[in-house]
């Protein structure tokens, strides 16, 4: 019963440090959207960020996989995780495309749907 318990906590407890990595990633993207317009290494900035911010989101899923599977929690943190990697898909393809006019929207929906994933767990 104890290691049952240890592990549920640990896996809420890693939970909650990737959906902080997420916000984190998710900030950054917006510091260095401001780059992109400004300085001339706002672009290279911008790019790795995505890349960071897409691995922090497929970090998420996995993170919400360890917290159901093995320790009986709850599904529905897997079912936000997934959402937001095909939000982060999204957001990916329409930043290649350069369709500023729904790529910034969603990434401040995506900002705010990780400040409120956070909050909750």
């Amino acid at each position: 019963m104890t290691t049952r318990v240890t592990a549920r906590h640990s896996g809420f407890s890693f939970l909650r440090i990737a959906i902080a990595l997420q916000t984190l990633t998710i900030f950054l993207q917006a510091v260095s959207s401001g780059l992109l317009m400004t300085a001339a290494y706002g672009e290279v900035l911008h790019s790795v960020g995505a890349r960071v911010m897409y691995g922090a989101s497929m970090l998420y899923v996995l993170a919400a996989v360890l917290a159901w599977k093995p320790s009986g929690g709850s599904p529905r943190p897997v079912g936000h995780a997934v959402g937001f990697l095909v939000l982060a898909s999204v957001q990916v393809a329409v930043g290649i495309a350069h369709i500023p006019s729904v790529h910034l929207p969603l990434g401040v929906l995506m900002f705010g749907l990780s400040v409120l994933a956070l909050a909750r767990r």
